[in-house]
């Protein structure tokens, strides 16, 4: 085993069982990877740190070929940084609970672009995706890189904006919960996909490694620590969202929110943030200027979407108020019902409402007047 280079055994050691991420740092404190994997396979020593009861399950495991994991991740096309590797990312170095081994695919160029992190519910409301998705779109056309978590809901939406604008090559950077090779959600497969091929994916878990629930939670640390800013646009008071914004706090990252509808449970853990102090997020420039970025320079986006105009533009006026059904829209807007569903429709077709059950949201727009 000492015959193969240290990622390989670096990889060996992090796939062994019930690890964890204190482990494998103690691990890598031992001594070189390939020398503790053969410690560990020819039962020579203890490792401090490591109970000799947990060594004796390792033995037990540890890799008959490593050929056969190299072949692997080379078909996988997925390198393996220690914090001893040159090319491990610079964000990371010097943070107290940063991951000893991560697995990477795609460029780590994106580590050198401005960061900012787009989080939120994966039960996001249509107004919070389409938030989240303009917000990533403006940001990737800034030059600003969007880390994520690539969940379902406000992650997804934000990096599926930042991978629609052409003119920026490094725009995404997802940070994920499984291995590499375990597309989770499901769903998502095309989306890890573009976000390796326009930017960077990064995992602390090895191939093979499923999305087990405890490990969201080490996942939001490096998410957070990758970033310079983070959003959170939706988000119950409670959940991964909020475990990230901690994560941030600690690291002095700073922490914005996007205003949400009061009394809604997807707005509440926002609303909860802006009213203790963290700063609103009510387009691009306002992230922007967080990050330091003149605003002033930055290219103008008008909204392409065409202007409402006659009933259009008394339904949008409407429900820029609240929320509302048909019947209540025919009402404050002294419309017939017939018009107000014409007009919804056509409001629907070109981007500027969207259908949640019976009731009708307006679609804002993130970019910068």
């Amino acid at each position: 085993m000492s015959n193969h280079p240290d990622w390989l055994s670096a990889a060996a050691l992090c796939a062994l069982p019930l690890q964890t991420p204190s482990r494998v740092r103690a691990l890598l404190r031992a001594g070189r990877p390939s020398e503790v994997l053969e410690r560990i396979a020819s039962q020579t020593g203890g490792i401090e740190g490591i109970d000799d009861g947990l060594l004796k399950v390792w033995r037990r495991h540890t890799p008959a070929d490593l050929d056969v994991l190299r072949d692997r991740y080379v078909a996988a096309n997925v390198r393996v940084l220690t914090e001893r590797d040159e090319m491990y990312p610079w964000p990371l170095r010097g943070d107290p609970a940063a991951p000893a081994v991560v697995f990477v695919r795609g460029s780590l160029e994106v580590l050198d672009c401005r960061r900012v992190a787009i989080i939120g519910t994966r039960r996001a409301s249509n107004t919070g995706r389409h938030f989240a998705r303009e917000l990533g779109a403006a940001l990737a056309e800034r030059e600003v890189s969007v880390v994520s978590g690539l969940a379902r809901g406000v992650d997804g939406e934000a990096h599926r904006g930042a991978l629609a604008i052409r003119d920026n090559p490094r725009k995404a950077l997802g940070v994920v919960a499984s291995g590499l090779d375990v597309v989770y959600p499901p769903e998502h497969a095309d989306l890890w996909n573009s976000v390796a091929h326009h930017g960077l994916l990064l995992s602390e878990t090895p191939l093979s490694a499923r999305p087990e629930p405890h490990r969201f939670p080490m996942r939001n640390r490096i998410l957070a620590a990758l970033s310079e800013v983070v959003v959170v646009v939706e988000s119950a008071a409670t959940g991964g969202s909020m475990s990230t914004v901690r994560e941030a706090e600690r690291r002095g990252v700073t922490v914005m929110a996007v205003p949400g509808r009061p009394g809604i449970r997807t707005s509440e853990g926002t609303n909860a943030l802006l009213r203790d102090g963290c700063a609103p997020v009510t387009n691009v420039d306002d992230v922007l200027v967080a990050l330091g970025l003149d605003t002033r320079k930055s290219r103008p986006r008008t909204d392409v979407r065409r202007a409402p105009v006659g009933s259009e533009q008394c339904v949008v006026t409407a429900l820029s108020r609240e929320p509302g059904t048909i019947d209540l829209l025919a009402t404050c807007t002294a419309l017939s019902v017939v018009d107000v569903a014409l007009a919804l429709g056509r409001l629907e077709s070109v981007g500027w409402v969207a259908q949640s059950g019976a009731w009708w949201e307006l679609l804002p727009s993130a970019h910068g007047d």
